[in-house]
């Protein structure tokens, strides 16, 4: 089943509008078109304005190649030790360890996302089976 992993729309003048979660509402007036224009819905569903110049669908599936995927797909984190501001990593940007520990850690993570994040280890031929407490 295909499923959403990132979302995102490029306006006219090449802003990119992202929507990471449910109810993430996010805006742009464009400077080219004129028109507003909006996303909202991140992962768990997509609603956006209705535009006469449309907006570039960037949105990126679990279906797509995992080397555009890896690109795309972000996970927040405020550092190792949770003191950092808040930032969004690309999952190509990731340390192997800290995937594993988001594996680990987060039972609550999408299944979808939870594939990727298992699909990148193997990527890295890394075993994600494995958690601390088998090895």
């Amino acid at each position: 089943m295909t499923q959403k992993v990132y979302s995102a729309i490029q306006t006219p003048d090449g802003t990119i509008l992202e929507s990471f979660n449910r109810h993430d509402y996010v805006t742009h007036e464009d400077t080219v078109s004129g028109e507003h224009y909006m996303l909202d819905g991140g992962l768990e569903y997509t609603r956006g304005s209705v535009n006469k110049v449309q907006a570039k669908d960037l949105s990126v599936y679990t279906t797509d190649p995992h080397e555009k995927v890896r690109e795309y797909v972000t996970w927040g984190t405020y550092g190792k030790d949770g003191k950092q501001p808040y930032r969004r990593v690309k999952l190509c940007d990731m340390e192997s360890e800290h995937i594993q520990a988001c594996l680990d850690t987060q039972h609550l993570m999408r299944p979808s996302l939870r594939i990727v994040f298992q699909t990148e280890l193997a990527f890295r031929n890394i075993d994600s089976t494995k958690t601390k407490e088998t090895v």
